[in-house]
């Protein structure tokens, strides 16, 4: 017997995003009597709500919530309140689904008795342009995301520190209690992180699919890489072990940038190069090096930041 899901997603001005979001779970295979779609918006201004509410008119089990602190963490604690499934699934509004999504997310969770289940994602362009086009490359390769597999992909199911999204067993949440609202970033990895130390088990198939879109120009792209950055340090004055060596390589890499640029440089262009003539297309020789660069000394700048702000208390 198939169990009801709940399907939280946050949202803020996602108006170029959310209708194909909302397609793509409604046309997933799982039966519609199983599961309701809760949208908790952070007040969106660009119209957002206003589609959701007329895509909502169609099918009766979407509704949408309001989120006045329009981060994400107060709005995924809200959904799971009010969820009334027994098992939740944290789906992202920038992102699209497989027909299957959610059907293998249950079944796997059942085979394995894993805590959190999720899948790969396949970043896609938001635009037409051969720079969104490189930005999207750069998230799914390995010199560019430090090796995380749901964002390279795995050729194995295996179990794993953080998935994208994720699809739990509602028990999880009374068990470690709900998500971090004093981050404005990484919430997702902490709480992972606080399940794994709990004994909670989270697996990764790669069967699992789901397509994200990427920021599209460099300014946006670095902007993000800088958030994040600040954020893979500024947790550590909620939690009291660091994250995963990955989320600090990028901190090494600036704060030692003098003595291993010349390292930098051929090993970037070499990546970029197979690359290139993977694609096909000779610019992204030319293009790659500046997208990475983007991703590891934006991400590595926020890192600094981030140990300004811990120590400025």
């Amino acid at each position: 017997m198939q169990p009801f899901v709940s399907i939280i997603i946050p949202s803020k001005n996602e108006k170029k995003f959310i209708l194909r979001c909302l397609g793509s779970i409604t046309e997933n295979d799982y039966p519609k009597d199983k599961m309701e779609i809760l949208v908790v918006d952070g007040m969106s201004r660009d119209g957002t709500r206003e589609l959701v509410k007329e895509y909502s008119a169609k099918y009766s089990f979407i509704k949408i919530l309001d989120n006045p602190r329009e981060i994400k963490a107060p709005a995924l604690n809200k959904g799971i309140k009010e969820a009334r499934g027994e098992v939740i699934m944290i789906m992202d509004a920038h992102s699209f689904y497989k027909k299957d999504y959610i059907s293998r997310c249950i079944q796997y969770l059942k085979k394995y008795k894993a805590d959190n289940v999720g899948g790969v994602i396949k970043t896609v362009p938001a635009e037409k342009t051969i720079i969104a086009e490189a930005i999207a490359i750069s998230l799914s390769h390995p010199f560019g995301t430090g090796g995380a597999y749901f964002r390279t992909g795995s050729k194995k199911i295996r179990w794993v520190d953080t998935v994208f999204g994720g699809c739990y067993k509602k028990e999880v949440f009374k068990k470690i209690g709900l998500f971090n609202e004093n981050l404005i970033r990484s919430q997702d990895m902490e709480f992972n992180l606080r399940l794994k130390r709990a004994g909670g088990r989270i697996l990764l198939v790669p069967e699992i699919r789901a397509f994200y879109y990427p920021s599209s120009n460099f300014e946006d792209f670095f902007v993000h890489n800088f958030q994040d950055g600040v954020w893979s340090v500024y947790i550590l004055k909620f939690i009291k072990k660091p994250l995963r060596l990955r989320h600090y390589l990028p901190l090494i890499f600036v704060l030692t940038l003098p003595l291993n640029i010349w390292l930098y440089i051929p090993v970037v262009c070499y990546f970029s190069l197979r690359i290139a003539l993977r694609e096909k297309d000779l610019r992204y020789l030319f293009l790659m090096p500046i997208v990475f660069a983007d991703r590891h000394i934006g991400y590595g700048l926020g890192s600094i930041w981030g140990i300004i702000k811990l120590l400025r208390g």
